[in-house]
């Protein structure tokens, strides 16, 4: 073999360098790579890179005599059980030519793991079409948590999504129901936390700033609405995404979100209401790939829906996507 030269696609715009390869020569190692960027005999414009770095559209890639086995494989999809298809069809809230929005129900976990054998990223060939590559999720919820997913229809999507959320360009709005009401009624709750434990039975818990594991996490809520001093309804903003974060901090305010035993305990439960995480993702709003910003926001599930009913909340009419800029492209 020869060396030959690639020329970056608009598509694969920001793409780490190694997630370019994995995605063409799939069987090339990470060492491997690590090993001809470090001997400069993989190049970007003649010069030479790591794995770390981003591609641009029209940039050339030298790519030397790589063994046979190397060569790109075909990204083919696996069959996909026609009642999954169906019913992560139903989930589309938005669908144009780059990305897709789901609404994902509570219950159901984004991606597997131990015991899981039915999740949202295994059903994500059912919303392929025609297209060579497999939608991928940007981002991820919490199991129990329903509302807004974000999906990237081609790998250079991705990569720019990713990059979106990584630069805190991605406004996420979150409501819940907490057992109490916050005083004061809107604020900013700063507080770090710490991972404590492994694997199934890990807890994200608060933790103090001197503390080495811990990691900042802050989170923007406000009073929507509240009955009495008994649940309140928040609107909660992220503005560091950490797992289980929102989880934590309505605990932290003393205000565990309903029906959330894992950080709640019995002070999470309350007569009449159902045993069932109330958080859901309402609203997204992030800068659209093919430019503008898009805004789209998911109805509250059945179990939240009966609470807000019983409580006397008022959600409203939930608002059609909206893309504000940019060419729409729809379908």
């Amino acid at each position: 073999m020869s060396v030959t030269t690639r020329i970056v696609s608009e598509d694969e715009a920001d793409m780490r360098l190694d997630r370019w390869f994995r995605r063409h020569y799939p069987d090339l190692t990470q060492g491997a790579l690590q090993k001809l960027c470090r001997t400069g005999q993989v190049r970007l414009d003649g010069k030479r890179v790591t794995g770390a770095s981003r591609l641009a559209p029209g940039q050339s890639l030298r790519i030397p005599p790589l063994p046979a086995p190397m060569a790109a494989q075909p990204d083919r999809p696996a069959p996909l059980d026609p009642q999954l298809a169906r019913e992560i069809e139903r989930m589309v809230v938005y669908r144009d030519d780059q990305v897709i929005v789901l609404d994902k129900p509570s219950g159901l976990p984004t991606q597997g793991g131990p015991g899981i054998t039915k999740h949202i990223d295994m059903m994500l060939d059912g919303l392929r079409g025609d297209l060579p590559d497999r939608p991928r999720l940007v981002h991820r919820i919490d199991r129990d948590t329903s509302g807004l997913l974000l999906v990237a229809r081609t790998p250079g999507v991705a990569a720019k999504l990713a990059a979106a959320f990584r630069g805190r360009d991605v406004d996420k709005t979150y409501w819940a129901i907490v057992v109490g009401r916050p005083m004061p009624g809107s604020g900013v709750i700063d507080q770090p936390l710490a991972k404590l434990g492994a694997g199934n039975g890990a807890l994200m818990i608060a933790a103090t700033r001197d503390d080495e594991d811990a990691v900042v996490a802050k989170t923007d809520y406000e009073v929507v609405d509240a009955a009495g001093k008994r649940l309140s309804w928040l609107a909660l903003k992220p503005l560091t995404g950490r797992t289980h974060q929102l989880r934590v901090h309505c605990e932290t305010l003393g205000t565990p979100i309903l029906g959330d035993p894992k950080y709640g305990g019995k002070a999470a439960h309350m007569e009449g209401f159902i045993d069932r995480l109330h958080l859901h993702a309402r609203a997204l709003e992030f800068p659209h790939p093919a430019g503008g910003r898009l805004r789209v926001a998911a109805p509250l599930p059945p179990h939240m829906r009966d609470t807000f009913k019983d409580l006397g909340f008022t959600a409203g009419e939930t608002p059609r996507p909206e893309r504000i800029g940019g060419k729409t492209g729809r379908k």
